[in-house]
């Protein structure tokens, strides 16, 4: 026989655990955020959230720098989100399934006839690209067309046009297109844009309160700037929405990205089954997620980039606990920013970083100057300097400091990439996330 506590000494023991639940090093947090922030490491905004409660807050930088007017950010501002818009239409998407207006067996043809191999692409292949349809932001002419205005039968043009990559559902690469394509199909089958369909399905619906799809970003309304740090923040030109929409439109908070997340792992937007189905991996990607591990823990979401902005979302199940940063302003990589932030949340070791740079004179920079290219990869790299700062750009990219480690070596934070120049052979390695190419000096 068990015998049962009194009802007051169990109220003690769930208001313990309560507190114990919600008990994080928030002086630890600051701390890393108030660093990031003196060192001109990171501009940008965090929230945590655990057991579908917002604990923990953070906005740090500038939303605007106009010479020495800045405007603060703050936890309400808002930035573009990049790919992670994708999370927003593939749940649109899985809502029109349920209603019957589609299936993830529906082929592209249905609405897109004109584009390669569309008799064989099934929204499926779509949603976790294994369509085989050519990711057209990495074409050389995004860079003359993304500022501008775009219909959906111009961009319609542009994928019709381009090669496809490989049969659908040979293997999996990741495709903007697919996501583009399918923010246009929520638009044929309800008969509504799809800012009207996200404020209907997602954003009402669960309270999302500056959540919206973007438009040319207004100070006014609170909206970032994005920016480049070359000595200086400097402020990027921006991406006409109308040319990602689907795949990289939205504009949201942290706040309201954890929300979101919560919610649908809380099946308020889709349904159970329907999220196993966005969860479940097949050649490393899921139906508009991916898996972000820390540690020993599974995490599920999406990052996004465009323009200057970096922005990272997960979801861990066991704990109940969902992430978000923003940034519209980075040197060091978000993925650390976040590795950081989950580690003193959940009290593992971690090391505050110092930001130290080796200095260099102006004429140290010459040796690694010029132009690089790589038989491995279809990448130009351009090195050049500013000042006692040496500059990496690619081709159709921004242009990045790179802070010197010593021993001919350099560091780019925001990408956890390592150039190693030998100067004799005038080469360079550029080793990221364990893979390594090496570059020849062309000019």
């Amino acid at each position: 026989m068990t015998r049962k506590l009194p009802l007051a000494l169990l109220l003690v023991f769930v208001l313990l655990y309560s507190c114990k639940s919600q008990s994080i090093n928030k002086t630890g947090l600051d701390s890393f955020f108030v660093a990031l922030n003196a060192h001109n490491q990171s501009m940008g905004s965090i929230a945590i959230s655990s057991n579908g409660k917002i604990v923990y807050q953070k906005a740090i930088g500038y939303s605007q720098i106009n010479g020495d007017d800045k405007t603060l950010a703050n936890i309400k501002t808002k930035y573009r989100v990049g790919s992670i818009s994708k999370m927003f239409t593939a749940v649109m998407i899985f809502q029109l399934i349920e209603e019957g207006k589609l299936t993830l067996h529906t082929t592209l043809d249905k609405y897109y006839p004109q584009l390669p191999n569309a008799n064989k692409i099934t929204i499926a292949e779509m949603m976790n690209h294994h369509s085989g349809l050519y990711n057209f932001t990495n074409d050389s002419l995004y860079a003359k067309y993304k500022g501008k205005l775009m219909s959906e039968t111009e961009m319609a043009e542009i994928f019709t046009k381009e090669k496809p990559d490989f049969e659908p559902g040979l293997k999996a690469e990741y495709s903007n297109t697919n996501f583009v394509l399918l923010g246009y199909i929520i638009e044929k089958i309800t008969g509504k844009s799809y800012s009207e369909e996200l404020k209907k399905r997602i954003t009402s619906k669960i309270g999302l309160e500056d959540t919206y799809y973007g438009g040319k970003a207004n100070p006014l309304k609170n909206e970032a700037y994005s920016y480049n740090y070359v000595a200086k923040w400097e402020q990027l030109s921006e991406t006409d929405m109308s040319t990602v929409g689907g795949a990289g439109a939205i504009v949201s908070t942290p706040t309201d990205l954890v929300k979101f997340i919560d919610a649908l792992f809380a099946d308020k937007l889709i349904s159970g089954a329907n999220l196993e189905n966005m969860e479940m991996m097949k050649d490393n990607f899921g139906m508009a997620m991916i898996i972000i591990p820390f540690e020993d823990k599974k995490g599920y979401g999406h990052n996004g980039g465009i323009d200057g902005f970096l922005s990272q979302l997960a979801y861990f199940p066991v704990d109940k606990l969902a992430i978000a940063y923003t940034a519209n302003g980075v040197r060091s990589s978000t993925t650390d920013i976040v590795i950081g932030a989950l580690s003193i949340y959940y009290n593992k070791p971690f090391v505050m970083p110092e930001y130290k740079t080796i200095a260099l004179s102006n004429i140290d920079l010459d040796k690694y100057l010029g132009n690089y290219t790589s038989s491995q990869v279809a990448l130009k790299i351009a090195i050049t300097k500013n000042g006692t700062t040496l500059i990496g750009q690619a081709t159709g990219q921004n242009a990045n400091p790179l802070d010197a480690m010593g021993n001919d070596k350099f560091l780019l934070k925001s990408a956890g990439a390592i150039f190693q120049f030998d100067t004799t052979k005038h080469t360079f390695t550029l080793s990221q996330r364990g893979t390594t190419y090496l570059f020849t000096k062309v000019n």
